[in-house]
């Protein structure tokens, strides 16, 4: 007998029309357990969203948040083509930059002493190929927790904004659309405000940049009214929570007595850790002879939260009311640059660009096509030819850390910056047939690493000869506004660590004299106003075009020729219907090429019939070219080639010249007069000069030795 199933709960329905597709929300269906849970599908992709809230606060001074993005390849359909791992394992650079992205377009709207711990998982449950499950994420993330008993301060959702070949903006394009887009977008937004941008352009100007962020406020709007309808009619209680952020007579406290020695550290960056760990110190070691006596303890967490209450506050001060930076530039001042180019020996191309104390190291790497990264997702398999990795040691910001192997979201997300900044300036595979990687070490950090990292890949790039189709340079751009009033506000150009820190937003804008390549926006309010936004365009623009005239002076054209030690590639174009004969039976012809040049030189074949042949040593390069051509050349009548003398006869000899190149020289045709033996002249295994003189009637060609060597 089995149970009824009344316990169960029943499965609801509610759709919207979003930017002309219905979407369809389901509740209840999945992850009982879950705080809250929700399916989205649009078309045939699917995905679930689920929260889940711990019982206890934890200690700490941060939100503890947890934000996965799941790709399971079962959603397309797909098993994994590994021969050894077939269940899902380390999540890809692209799921970690979606995870990311969902991260930024959430964390701003939880409250500022919520420490209770959320997790947030968006699970691809289904991928129809058509309708990305990456435009549902946020939308999912943001409902879900609508829905659930976390304080959440939303509704927020994103959109995905792309521009066609005839600059007409495409909102919500389908997959098959992306590949021939302009710009890729993504605009996350709460109320009337902006969360999150992410994404890549082709030099878009910036009135378009700013026209899309203002439409995508308004487009949004639907979406947003949506998911507070489904919290007011499904959503559970509220947990409550302490508005409190420390004790006031705390914050009182370290205001009166330790005002001064914060100030100093703000301005002196040499010394602010041990000023503010000095004070953070001092005042719990007062703090606990105080409450000796009745056996108390000094609260470090309150301590900590009171210190950097007071440091926030301090610093902001000093830039909304005397527009004075931490470091005494202009609120529109760059930090003074030093740009470098051929530092290293032996690589194909590096570069140094130090922006202050910010300083990235950059080295190109250039290799065959065959090298190009492997890509396996639901999605199917895909390549990907220019990589930009970004790693920020413990040492750039003096930390004794252990050195972290394995990049973190950070470090993924740092060096996508870099890689959509650069992406549509890169030269095509057609005119520039290589794998690129560009690899960014910070070297010292002390705000906008990414930046520093993405004009100092630019210029290793035309340090190593790749032809641009212009200098990129990048900017982050600072806020500080009046907690109470977010109108008030001053923008920082060449943001600092301590105005990130303490700021409200980490604005990066990259791009060339042209336009905008690149953007990237994290913010701590519940979301920036359009026009502040709008504003800080024009400054980026403004800095941008400051740092590319610097960048110019020390390099601005690509190298005339790749480096001594980068690989050079010779393209020979083949009959694609001969590449199983240069591959050979069992690669035998490919491996006896690769053998004669001492496996110096590396052969991809394309289905197209172009063959790339790369090595580093001319004289190399040349003898597989020379091979090549021996076992792909077609005979042409009246050509001379050298072949080998093969089976001999009464009335002539075989010779073969390649495995397309054989046939017969009549006794005839081996030299003048009467030739009584072949073998008085020739032996088998001989090599011998032949000329192609005609083709009988069953396509068998006729050779002649007196005529291509009558000596």
């Amino acid at each position: 007998m089995i149970q009824s199933t009344k316990n169960i709960p029943t499965p609801v329905r509610e759709t919207i029309k979003f930017l002309e597709s219905e979407l369809t929300f389901e509740l209840n269906h999945y992850a009982y357990r879950a705080d809250a849970a929700i399916t989205i599908q649009k078309g045939e992709t699917v995905i679930l969203a689920t929260v889940s809230t711990g019982e206890q606060d934890i200690e700490s001074n941060f939100l503890p948040l947890s934000v996965e993005y799941i790709e399971k390849l079962y959603a397309g359909g797909i098993i994994s083509s590994s021969r050894f791992l077939k269940r899902e394992a380390r999540p890809s650079d692209d799921a970690v930059l979606k995870a990311r992205q969902i991260d930024h377009a959430i964390r701003s709207l939880f409250p500022k002493n919520w420490r209770k711990p959320v997790a947030v998982i968006i699970t691809v449950l289904a991928y129809d190929g058509e309708n990305d499950p990456e435009q549902l994420s946020v939308i999912g993330a943001s409902t879900a927790l609508m829905l659930s008993s976390v304080p959440f301060h939303g509704p927020s959702a994103s959109i995905k904004v792309g521009l066609d070949q005839t600059d007409q903006l495409v909102w919500g394009p389908k997959v098959s659309q992306e590949e021939h887009l302009k710009m890729d977008m993504v605009i996350s937004v709460v109320g009337e405000r902006i969360l999150n941008v992410e994404g890549w352009a082709d030099e878009t100007d910036e009135s378009i940049m700013s026209k899309v962020m203002e439409e995508s406020v308004t487009n949004i709007q639907p979406m947003l009214e949506f998911q507070t309808k489904l919290a007011e009619k499904y959503g559970r209680q509220k947990l409550e929570y302490s508005e409190k952020s420390a004790p006031m007579e705390l914050v009182d406290r370290v205001e009166r007595d330790y005002s001064e020695q914060i100030t100093r550290a703000l301005l002196n960056r040499e010394e602010r850790i041990g000023l503010i760990n000095s004070a953070k110190a001092d005042l719990a070691s007062k703090l606990n002879e105080e409450l000796a006596a009745t056996g108390g303890k000094a609260n470090t967490n309150d301590i900590e939260t009171a210190v950097e209450y007071v440091a926030r506050k301090l610093m902001r001060a000093m830039v909304l009311d005397k527009e004075q930076r931490t470091s005494g530039r202009a609120l529109n001042e760059v930090r003074e640059l030093k740009i470098e180019v051929g530092v290293l020996p032996r690589v194909h191309g590096s570069a140094v660009f130090t922006r202050g104390i910010t300083q990235s190291l950059s080295v190109l790497t250039l290799g065959s096509m065959r090298m190009a990264q492997k890509l396996e997702s639901f999605e199917g398999e895909d390549q990907k030819r220019f990589m930009h990795h970004y790693a920020s040691p413990g040492f750039s910001y003096g930390s004794a850390e252990r050195y972290q192997y394995f990049p973190g979201r950070r470090e993924i997300g740092h060096g996508n910056i870099g890689e959509n900044a650069l992406r549509r300036i890169i030269p095509s595979e057609a005119e520039f047939p290589y794998t690129i990687r560009v690899s960014s070490e910070i070297m010292s950090s002390n705000g906008s690493t990414s930046m520093a990292a993405t004009c100092a890949a630019c210029l290793a790039l035309l340090d190593g000869g790749v032809k641009l189709k212009g200098l990129v340079a990048g900017i982050a751009l600072g806020l500080v506004t009046n907690d109470a009033d977010v109108t008030q506000y001053k923008i920082l150009t060449d943001m600092e660590d301590v105005e990130d820190f303490y700021g409200d937003m980490d604005f990066k804008v990259t791009g060339t004299k042209n336009g905008i390549t690149a953007i990237q926006l994290d913010n701590k309010l519940k979301g920036i106003p359009v026009k502040i936004l709008q504003e800080a365009l024009g400054r980026s623009k403004e800095a941008r075009l400051e740092i590319l005239v610097e960048m110019a002076k020390v390099i601005s054209e690509p190298r005339a020729s790749l480096s001594t030690y980068a690989p050079k590639i010779e393209i020979v174009k083949i009959n694609p219907e001969r590449i199983g004969e240069l591959i050979g039976p069992g690669g035998k012809n490919i491996k006896r090429i690769l053998e004669a040049c001492e496996n110096k030189v590396e052969i991809d074949i394309q289905d197209n019939g172009d063959i790339y042949v790369l090595a580093v040593n001319e004289e190399y390069r040349k003898r597989a070219l020379d091979l090549i051509g021996e076992v792909t050349a077609e005979a042409e009548i009246g050509m001379t080639y050298t072949g080998t003398v093969g089976k001999i006869a009464d009335y002539g000899m075989f010779v073969d010249v390649s495995a397309n190149i054989s046939g017969l020289v009549h006794v005839s045709e081996l030299a003048e007069g009467f030739i009584k033996d072949v073998r008085d002249l020739f032996n088998e295994g001989d090599r011998v000069r032949v000329k192609v003189v005609a083709r009988d009637d069953l396509g068998r060609l006729k050779l002649s030795v007196k005529q291509a060597d009558p000596a």
